[in-house]
């Protein structure tokens, strides 16, 4: 079995990580979405709501495409995580060069402690590329529309 680990804060889940996760449920036969947890941030939505709206956006789908989705939650170093999990693969989704250039050097540190996982990097779609979650929650901060760039479960939790 292909396991492979999609980590982020997701906070708030966005069209942006719903195209990463669909297009890795079809290159893994289970994903695990890790949320990671951070000291330092404020989220929007709890933990417990971060992890059941990609459950209830991205757990049909999975299903539709004979493939096993699984959400936790994590501290530490990834790899460890991976580890932890049977994750042979690091999913992470590219929007920019810049996002390249931070996450070659991540996989090249997380390569040297742990070999045996790799790391995957799909590039954005297009059409969401643009979207982050930061710029989403700096909208909805001032008061802007942020409908076309999140799913219905979130707007649904604001």
């Amino acid at each position: 079995m292909r396991v492979g680990l999609y980590p982020g804060s997701f906070d708030p889940i966005t069209n942006g990580h719903v195209d990463i996760i669909k297009r890795s449920l079809a290159v893994v036969d289970k994903l695990i979405v890790g949320i990671g947890i951070s000291a330092t941030k404020t989220p929007l939505f709890s933990l417990e709501q971060r992890m059941a709206m990609i459950d209830s956006e991205m757990g049909p789908i999975a299903k539709a495409v004979g493939a096993e989705l699984s959400v936790i939650s994590f501290e530490g170093l990834l790899v460890d995580v991976a580890q932890q999990n049977g994750a042979s693969l690091i999913i992470r989704g590219l929007r920019t060069a810049a996002d390249f250039e931070y996450e070659a050097q991540m996989t090249s540190m997380n390569r040297a402690m742990a070999p045996g996982i790799e790391t995957v990097f799909l590039a954005a779609s297009a059409d969401v590329g643009f979207i982050s979650s930061t710029l989403i929650r700096q909208i909805h901060a001032m008061g802007g529309d942020i409908s076309p760039f999140v799913p219905k479960c979130v707007l649904d939790n604001i």
